[in-house]
């Protein structure tokens, strides 16, 4: 059993939602990034997603676009990345996933990659831009070293497909809760819940959703049906704006302890009955 099943399956037994705040690396330092973390541990994140900044980030809206254009500038790259892991892990027990595109990986070798995440202590990894259909190659060397290769559903996707990919996920699957890229939203669709819920229907795989969370009152609401609410580009906007203030973690820190909270004062539905 991972750590990121381990987690899923403690939350699940005292009726909690899991909250995975996603940040990328190197925005707009690796130090900084390094801080934001201990920061985000602090206020009781279950899991956190770290990016892989990127030239072109076509899943991204404006916010964790000019992430990623401001990691890049720092200097980050996958290897400096795997060095801030292998150091917060020093301290950090919680789940890390890399959210990243295939083209790193790639260009960085599949078993290469999937063997350096794991010896830093990396649990998980998910391609935004990678389907089942084209993931062998990294699922074989993600399976080698018991790395959680996390897929994703969208609205689009029909029951036969999430089915599909629900029999090749390990540790959850990612929900995308709207039909476009990456942001802060006002408002989530009205279906969400009811889509989430027949996904969870088909399978054990705990559903995170991401895409458009961006308030505690949000959070709250995804809690109500998801195994796990996911938020991204609200963190990204607070480093945009004080990413070069002294307590620029402090304040990431702050706002996702004020989600932990709207989380605990939810309980998960139980996961349905899986369909036959």
């Amino acid at each position: 059993m991972t750590r990121i099943t381990e987690t899923f399956v403690a939350l699940r037994a005292r009726g909690e939602v899991a909250l995975i705040p996603y940040i990328t690396a190197g925005d707009p330092t690796l130090d900084v990034t390094e801080q934001v973390v201990y920061e985000l541990v602090r206020n009781g994140v279950d899991l956190i997603e770290l990016g892989v900044p990127f030239s072109d980030p076509m899943a991204d809206g404006p916010a964790n676009q000019l992430a990623s254009e401001r990691a890049l500038r720092s200097g980050t790259s996958l290897s400096r990345i795997f060095a801030l892991v292998q150091q917060v892990r020093q301290s950090v027990s919680v789940p890390i996933i890399l959210f990243t595109y295939y083209n790193p990986v790639f260009r960085y070798g599949a078993a290469r990659f999937a063997r350096d995440a794991r010896q830093v202590g990396v649990d998980g990894v998910l391609c935004v831009d990678l389907p089942p259909e084209e993931a062998d190659e990294l699922k074989i060397e993600t399976d080698r070293q018991d790395l959680d290769l996390i897929f994703l559903l969208a609205p689009t996707s029909s029951l036969v497909r999430a089915r599909k990919v629900l029999t090749r996920a390990r540790g959850f699957v990612y929900y995308v809760s709207v039909t476009g890229v990456t942001g802060m939203r006002d408002a989530l669709p009205d279906d969400l819940g009811e889509m989430v819920r027949r996904i969870r229907g088909l399978s054990p795989v705990p559903v995170g959703v991401g895409f458009g969370i961006s308030s505690p009152a949000q959070a709250a609401q995804v809690a109500e049906f998801a195994d796990a609410v996911i938020v991204g580009s609200a963190l990204s906007r607070i480093l945009e704006t004080h990413g070069t203030e002294p307590d620029a973690a402090a304040q990431v820190g702050s706002f996702v302890g004020s989600l932990k909270q709207a989380l605990r004062e939810r309980t998960l539905t139980p996961t349905p009955k899986p369909e036959s």
